[in-house]
């Protein structure tokens, strides 16, 4: 019989997890927002403003002094939106693809260490729980914002 699922202990285990696996890679120290922002940008494409600044959860003014730190690194860029002249998009630079793709290079790197001390059993157990991970990531991505 399968056991039921602790709501509280997923939460918990997530945090956890969450908090591990952003500190793994050394390398590109910037501020979780800073780079929450550049994985949006990889993952879901060009991106307004006002987009980028409900996704990540911050104010306006915080989310216009990141694109602009970003802009200066050479790491986004802003052009305007094609389908609304007076729009601008923001969009990742190849430069912030590569800091994005090496600290997903490192994560995983130390994520395979970490693995290779589980037992087989706990390997097993993680791979068979990833769709069920996933499917949970794609409801939250379909919700409507309340």
């Amino acid at each position: 019989m399968p056991a039921e699922l602790s709501v509280a202990e997923l939460t918990a285990v997530f945090e956890d997890f969450t908090r591990m696996a952003i500190r793994l890679p050394a390398g590109q120290r910037r501020s979780f927002t800073t780079l929450s922002v550049l994985h949006t940008l990889a993952r879901r494409g060009p991106r307004r403003l006002t987009e980028l600044t409900a996704s990540e959860q911050v104010t306006q003014s915080a989310i216009t002094q990141i694109v602009t730190k970003l802009e200066r690194d050479g790491l986004v860029r802003r052009e305007p939106d094609p389908s609304d002249g007076r729009g601008v998009l923001v969009r990742i630079t190849e430069a912030g693809a590569a800091v994005v793709d090496g600290r997903r290079a490192e994560r995983q790197a130390r994520l395979a260490e970490l693995a290779g001390r589980l037992t087989p059993a706990e390997r097993t157990a993680i791979a068979a729980a990833l769709p069920a991970l996933a499917r949970l990531v794609e409801l939250d991505q379909g919700r409507t914002v309340q």
